[in-house]
């Protein structure tokens, strides 16, 4: 099959893993997919793009004709803790996970690949009002929030949140200037950590544009990064979406901590903690971006932790 993967996930795959590495793995990227088809007898609709910055989605079809969408990621996006995610929700507010029990590539130590229900993913809930798409989305995310499988693989927020806490504290020496608000973002990690109030399976990437149109529920949630802890952490992305929005407006400030205060009280979710992981997280995406040359997201991201 001859395809040009989206530039999107080109450009993210050499900040994720250098540029030899992900050059190697896309080198492959072909022969990976056939594989895959091949699997399943699945014939190729087209590339969905921009997609994601993880992964390639190709919109296919069955022998029967039935619409699906396949996607193959590294190892290193951990495709099997999002397998065992989805299998876990069984399609309760998320894409479906067609044979959940299958490897599509088979001994293929680099890249995993899931089928999936095919979504419409050119629309998500950014092509909808602000207020209503929030009102989705909070409808969406607290189906999301139930007991974890046992034995899982999933790591916490605590574990994910650590290993990001360097980088953060190398961004602060790089620049002085970056120290105040990346030692209250690593401060206030420290008192939420200190007392976990619950844990939950989350979604771990939750926002805007992981929740598509579908023909089986309205909207359903895709590309989780799961992990165990509170719903509080896994608000809190969403609470900064549309942020170049909220940026240019001269209420932004304003319009954020509004966010917050009307998530925690329709998620029923502690307002304080909430506010906490919107800032760490803000702080850590910031810096992240700044580290990886997209000077203009990580300066608009880092904006928003200040008004917190």
């Amino acid at each position: 099959m001859g395809f040009e993967p989206p530039q999107r996930l080109v450009r993210a795959l050499g900040e994720s893993y250098g540029g030899t590495a992900a050059g190697e793995w896309l080198a492959e990227l072909p022969e990976l997919t056939e594989r895959a088809l091949a699997g399943r007898d699945l014939s190729v609709d087209r590339v969905a793009a921009p997609g994601g910055r993880s992964s390639l989605v190709l919109l296919v079809r069955g022998d029967d004709g039935a619409p699906a969408a396949l996607k193959i990621s590294p190892s290193g996006a951990a495709p099997e803790l999002e397998r065992a995610a989805l299998a876990h929700w069984n399609g309760w507010g998320a894409a479906q996970l067609i044979a959940p029990g299958e490897d599509l590539l088979p001994g293929h130590a680099g890249a995993g690949a899931l089928l999936l229900e095919r979504l419409h993913p050119e629309v998500s809930l950014r092509s909808l009002p602000e207020a209503k798409a929030l009102l989705e989305a909070a409808g969406t995310v607290r189906r999301l929030w139930v007991e974890p499988p046992a034995a899982h693989a999933f790591e916490t927020v605590a574990v994910r949140t650590a290993r990001r806490t360097a980088p953060m504290r190398a961004a602060a020496e790089a620049d002085p200037d970056l120290g105040p608000l990346v030692a209250a973002a690593l401060a206030v990690r420290g008192e939420l950590l200190a007392h976990s109030p619950e844990s939950l399976l989350l979604h771990g990437n939750f926002r805007q544009s992981k929740v598509l149109s579908g023909e089986r529920a309205p909207w359903l949630t895709v590309g989780p990064e799961p992990l165990v802890g509170e719903r509080a952490y896994d608000l809190a992305r969403l609470v900064r979406d549309r942020v170049e929005d909220l940026i240019a407006s001269s209420g932004g400030a304003m319009t954020a901590r509004r966010r917050i205060k009307r998530l925690a009280e329709a998620l029923e979710v502690d307002r304080e903690r909430l506010h906490g992981w919107t800032l760490f997280r803000a702080v850590e995406s910031g810096t992240r971006a700044l580290a990886a040359g997209r000077r203009q997201e990580g300066e608009v991201t880092l904006e928003f932790a200040g008004w917190l």
